[in-house]
């Protein structure tokens, strides 16, 4: 598989999911929010794992769509936890699409973002991380 000037997804692949038709813009490309919905997603498992519980999303810092996905390229969402905080988990999260309908599959970056989670208990209210825990 060709990946783009050989750099490689940073951190665990959380998601991988096929882009469909009802996903598009009216340009024919896949809806950004779709895509940033996928990497919340990811992002959110990421946390969840390491909180060992609950999170919610309170942060997403400037996202940058280098490229378009297109009906049928598979998104695959990466995440690697940057920063674990008293209540707070900040993920660096990859999303990155395969073109498999080629004579050669390929994998090339979409966009990256840092999000951040923070671990809530049975109520809805912020509850403090074991920062120690894995």
């Amino acid at each position: 598989m060709e990946t783009e000037t050989g750099r490689q997804p940073r951190g665990e692949m959380q998601i991988r999911t096929i882009a469909m038709p009802a996903d598009t813009n009216p340009n024919g490309d896949i809806f950004g929010g779709w895509v940033l919905s996928q990497m919340d997603i990811a992002g959110g498992l990421a946390a969840a794992h390491r909180a060992h519980g609950r999170v919610a999303t309170v942060g997403i810092e400037a996202m940058t769509f280098i490229r378009p996905v297109g009906v049928g390229d598979v998104l695959c969402c990466y995440g690697d936890i940057e920063k674990v905080g008293r209540t707070s988990i900040t993920v660096a999260i990859e999303a990155w699409k395969i073109r498999w309908f080629q004579e050669r599959e390929e994998r090339l970056l979409v966009t990256e973002g840092r999000f951040t989670y923070v671990a809530i208990d049975d109520t809805g209210k912020k509850r403090p991380l074991d920062r120690a825990a894995g």
